[in-house]
């Protein structure tokens, strides 16, 4: 949630939707499924799948779990035909709320991220993507590098920014770039810590009231409870101590 930390903000919103193993699973599986469908099969030509089974190692998912993914995304067996969709709106304090979804059913989703905002004093459907841009982003711990050697490996890299921090080093790419940046740093620096391709807020909304705060945190933990949610982002600015307070 904090501003001061893009990346803290996906991690908090991460940490929260990943709170059961199944979930997580359910999770990566569909972006293996979509990745195959979207770009084959073979994960050296195919940066999004790379990138999903990745993330489905890092969870100890089975090699079999991963194949019969791929193969349900190529369409080499049967499987549901799932599809991403992004719905928007806004919370309390007029936060901006991007919410990515992974659906074999686009109006059960839609019906059930509109519930929950509606009913947690959201407002679904208003138009908020031109304040955030899609990037790909990337989060080393501190101890692998200095603040000097993460940036000019970064930027080497063909990475668009990197921000460091006492927490670690958040590295920002173009989306077509992410794939090429991970590698290159990873094997320079070991696995990074987190890594995904999201969205970025290019602006914005400092929240600092406590019940406002509050009402926000339902809110994106009610959107958070559908399975076919994948992740939720959002604008908002507040203080560590505040966030924690609410959290």
């Amino acid at each position: 949630m904090a501003g001061h930390s893009k990346w803290a903000n996906i991690k908090h919103r991460k940490a929260r939707q990943d709170n059961k193993r199944g979930k997580i699973f359910t999770r990566i599986i569909r972006e293996i499924m979509i990745a195959a469908r979207s770009g084959g099969g073979d994960p050296g030509s195919n940066p999004s799948l790379r990138l999903a089974l990745d993330n489905a190692r890092s969870e100890n998912m089975l090699k079999d779990t991963m194949e019969r993914a791929i193969k349900r995304g190529t369409g080499e067996i049967e499987g549901a035909d799932y599809e991403e969709t992004v719905y928007e709106g806004y919370g309390q304090g007029n936060v901006a709320i991007m919410v990515k979804c992974l659906t074999d059913n686009k109006a059960r989703t839609a019906a059930n991220v509109r519930t929950a905002f509606n009913k947690n004093g959201g407002r679904f459907g208003e138009t908020v993507n031109w304040m955030f841009d899609e990037k790909g982003m990337l989060f080393f711990p501190v101890g692998v590098a200095d603040e000097d050697t993460m940036l000019e490996a970064a930027i080497d890299a063909g990475a668009e920014d990197v921000k460091s921090s006492e927490d670690g080093h958040e590295v920002i790419t173009a989306v077509a770039d992410f794939g090429a940046v991970k590698k290159a740093l990873e094997e320079k620096f070991g696995k990074a810590e987190e890594g995904d391709l999201t969205f970025i807020a290019n602006q914005t909304q400092v929240v600092t009231d406590a019940e406002t705060a509050e009402k926000l945190m339902k809110l994106l933990n009610a959107i958070e409870e559908d399975d076919d949610v994948q992740s939720v982002l959002n604008n908002a600015d507040m203080d560590d101590s505040l966030l924690e307070d609410v959290a």
